[in-house]
């Protein structure tokens, strides 16, 4: 008997969820056949077979939320083509419980063995996880579990909570979960998946890492000689803003209280799509012709919206950029994801009432809004940079 564990998918991520099976149990494998969708927090990627051989059991089912490393397929018997990570799903579980502290939602070690993930959750939640039974193998607590408990439909076929009156207590005995939900009246709720999932977990990272600071100006437009690409011009004056203020193409070690200055732009570029926020990165933007950068800008949108970013162009990015305008807003406050210390965003571009020489006149403006991590970076390097790029967006061309 051989048991395939769920790779690292390349992506630095801790878990994936299965999509759809290819295969049955007592299907004949051959090796590289594709047996397995599953999700990452930004694509769909297929599992090829690592073995020849009879499946014998499928260790999950659509929606379940595997940690990498957790057993994914049994085979009766097969040839090992390659390499997986050694970790067992008793190591995965005990180092998991080894990490709790009595005090924490979860119990002692000596119960409540949970993922990470679901660990998290229940701390949040305010579920003790000594008083669950786990549906996992070996009685591993999972996601679903906890989300049971608290009272939240679990998968996608998440069943509506049961509308209350607003001044109206709740049952007995209701979880703090279960109250929240109930308190918005009629609804769903559903766990988040995907990149939705990821968005969560990045935006607590930026929360839990990064001490945020936000400055905010307008780039005046008007004398712009024809209209312009509004990201390629933002990328260009990104650039410029990075030689007169290198500060801000950065990364930043917490551990080491050290930054490394890089001395080129990856710049992460923020795409909506239906399924979440997606940010692929678009290498060397400093060596690109603008024929370049439109062609990259176009591919990595077009891969975003397909799932189909490759992993490796979803990380190692030096600066970010947000251009939020181009569905409503002035001003945010852009979060940076460490170990970028940078992100700048822009607004709506709109016509404003500008005095030019003791005249009122309308003048098209860009607002812009850079968020930057102030462990690191000071007020007077981030003002900097904002005025070199707001100075290269009011160039003519």
């Amino acid at each position: 008997m051989s048991t395939f564990r769920l790779p690292d998918l390349g992506e630095g991520l801790a878990e994936a969820e299965i999509v759809e099976w290819h295969v049955k149990v007592g299907d004949h494998l051959r090796v590289d056949q594709p047996m397995v969708s599953v999700e990452t927090a930004k694509a769909v990627v297929e599992v090829p077979a690592p073995f020849s051989g009879v499946v014998t059991a499928l260790c999950g089912a659509p929606g379940d939320i595997l940690p990498t490393g957790a057993p994914l397929i049994e085979f009766d018997s097969g040839t090992v083509v390659g390499s997986m990570p050694a970790t067992s799903e008793e190591e995965f579980v005990e180092s998991a419980a080894a990490t709790n502290r009595p005090g924490d939602h979860g119990g002692s070690r000596a119960g409540g063995r949970a993922v990470p993930a679901a660990r998290a959750l229940a701390k949040r939640l305010g579920v003790d996880l000594a008083a669950l039974q786990g549906s996992g193998r070996a009685g591993l607590i999972t996601l679903d579990d906890v989300l049971q408990h608290a009272g939240a439909a679990a998968g996608a076929a998440a069943a509506p909570m049961p509308a209350r009156t607003i001044g109206v207590p709740p049952a007995n005995g209701a979880s703090p979960a279960a109250r929240a939900f109930a308190a918005a009246g009629d609804g769903t709720a559903e766990p988040l998946r995907g990149m939705r999932r990821a968005m969560a977990q990045s935006m607590s990272l930026s929360r839990d890492q990064v001490a945020g600071g936000t400055v905010c100006d307008d780039a005046d437009i008007h004398h712009w000689a024809k209209p312009g690409d509004y990201m390629l011009r933002l990328m260009r004056a990104m650039v410029h803003a990075w030689r007169v203020e290198p500060a801000l193409n950065a990364w930043y070690d917490s551990a080491m209280q050290s930054r490394f200055l890089v001395e080129h732009i990856d710049l992460a570029i923020a795409v909506d799509t239906p399924d979440g926020l997606i940010v692929p990165v678009v290498r060397n933007i400093d060596r690109k012709t603008p024929g370049e950068l439109r062609a990259a800008v176009a591919a990595q949108k077009e891969a975003a919206h397909r799932r189909s970013i490759a992993a490796e162009d979803l990380r190692d990015f030096t600066l970010m950029l947000s251009n939020f305008g181009t569905l409503a807003g002035r001003y945010g406050i852009p979060l940076v994801v460490p170990p970028a210390v940078a992100i700048l965003g822009a607004g709506k571009v709109r016509e404003d009432a500008v005095a030019v020489s003791g005249k009122v006149e309308a003048h098209r403006r860009i607002p812009l809004s850079l968020s930057f991590d102030h462990r690191c970076i000071t007020g007077g390097e981030a003002c900097r940079f904002l005025g070199a790029v707001i100075a290269d967006l009011e160039k003519p061309d």
